[in-house]
């Protein structure tokens, strides 16, 4: 058995090895010269020209996030082993697990509520609670460790915020809040599943509290795997987790691109200075603007070990309704006046990375019909992020999957269609890209988790 760092440093010996092959193969190192001796401006006008620069220039806006990846691919870990507490859980301070949902998968609810309630006790966590904040009623069996909180049709936020941010400004009110401010916050959704080093990880985090904010690692393939493709699609935002998530966390303390929704860690008070009562603006993507707001106020983040599970979408159409929702959130995020520029920078970046795809990956076929002479660091470049984004998916596969959990032969294949989602990735991010740019901005699409049959492959 291969300990953790043998297999970290394979891993980064099979990540420059693919880059290096993606190289040769895309000419990404040239060894052909015959295109220098093309003049583009004669060859397909100025105007041609002009459009085939432009093309290959605007994918660098993803350069930014492409080098957070790979170094937090490689100078961190990336296969840490079990997490190990730093301290008694007895003498944590108080935490408080807070799941919002609309109340419309209740079953679901009450089965995962029940599940970490108990993954917590076996962690050897003592003071916590399980707080379920909802817009319908559930009926869940309330005791000392789970509360139920509804939130009533007449609130209203001084602001107008709606959707989620609503429900959770509603559980910081003064009347509401029965947190004191040292108290924390894990923030989960409905379909979060608690594991022993996720709650490990959260203990260590809050028993430091050198920093108010966290989050850590969230997979999509464990237990059943309903739909095979959204699943193999999000390996994706699995190593984006380990990649640039940890990076930014770990050496800037700082959400230089934002977080997620989920696997949220904060504390009380700091929460609730910053606040979820942004607006219609902020409640698309209310996580992304919280954390641009709590980034401007100056606090602090870092990066918690152990690791959650979710589902991936169940349908395609869920998975296209899911990323529109969060082009789009971002996007009234990089928008908002709210946010001092200089603390949205690489986040507005990455948005327009992700706007302009259609745009970019068409470099996939023009660079081959129309080639044009370019310095060899723009090549090299160009085909190193292609490299580290198609890599992506491979690492995601690896660290999502254990060969003793689902077999050789199941563990190669899934490697295999690792490659073959790629390119349906790229047309469901296209269609949820150019819907998003050009359909309604503030709509919340809720994506069904309720466990249906599994999609067999």
């Amino acid at each position: 058995m291969l300990d953790s760092r043998t297999k970290h440093y394979l891993h980064c010996c099979l990540f420059v090895s693919f880059i290096f092959l993606f190289e040769i193969l895309s000419g990404g190192l040239k060894f052909d010269k015959s295109v220098y001796e093309i003049n583009p401006w004669v060859r397909y006008g100025y105007l041609g020209a002009s459009v085939l620069y432009f093309l290959r220039f605007i994918a660098f806006l993803s350069l930014p996030q492409v080098l957070f990846n790979f170094i937090g691919l490689t100078f961190y870990n990336a296969f840490p082993d079990k997490v190990i507490l730093k301290g008694s859980p007895l003498l944590a301070p108080f935490v408080c697990f807070r799941v919002v949902t609309r109340g419309d998968f209740p079953h679901l609810v009450r089965t995962n509520v029940n599940r970490n309630k108990n993954k917590c006790i076996d962690a050897g966590l003592e003071n916590f609670l399980i707080q379920v904040v909802t817009d319908k009623p559930i009926g869940l069996e309330q005791d000392k460790r789970v509360q139920e909180i509804v939130v009533p049709t007449t609130y209203r936020t001084k602001t107008g915020a709606l959707f989620k941010a609503r429900a959770l400004q509603y559980c910081l009110e003064d009347d509401v809040n029965i947190l004191n401010d040292t108290d924390w916050l894990v923030h989960l959704d409905e379909e979060t599943i608690l594991t022993e080093n996720s709650v490990r990880g959260i203990l260590n985090f809050v028993m430091d509290g050198k920093h108010q904010f966290g989050q850590g690692l969230i997979t999509y393939a464990n237990e059943e795997v309903v739909n095979w493709i959204t699943t193999l699609a999000d390996t994706f935002r699995v190593t984006d987790d380990m990649g640039k998530l940890k990076f930014q966390f770990r050496m800037f303390h700082k959400p230089l691109f934002s977080w997620k929704g989920s696997f949220v860690v904060t504390q009380v008070g700091a929460e609730r200075a910053v606040s979820f009562d942004n607006g219609i603006d902020g409640s698309i993507a209310e996580d992304c603007f919280f954390a641009m707001r709590a980034y401007e106020k100056g606090y602090s983040f870092n990066f918690i070990e152990g690791e959650m599970w979710e589902k991936s979408p169940f349908t395609l159409w869920d998975f296209i309704q899911q990323r529109k929702r969060w082009l789009q959130g971002i996007f009234l995020v990089v928008h908002s006046k709210q946010i001092p520029f200089k603390n949205k920078i690489l986040l507005a970046i990455s948005c327009y990375s992700w706007m302009t795809m259609p745009l970019s990956l068409s470099n996939l076929v023009l660079a081959s019909r129309y080639p044009i002479p370019c310095n060899p660091l723009v090549d090299f470049l160009c085909a190193f992020i292609g490299a580290v984004n198609m890599y992506m998916f491979i690492f995601g596969v690896i660290k999502s999957f254990t060969i003793y959990r689902i077999g050789l032969a199941r563990y190669m294949l899934c490697l295999v269609a690792a490659f073959f989602v790629i390119p349906f990735n790229m047309v469901i991010e296209n269609i949820a890209v150019i819907w998003g740019v050009f359909g309604r901005k503030h709509a919340f699409y809720v994506v069904n988790k309720n466990l249906k049959p599994a999609v067999v492959i």
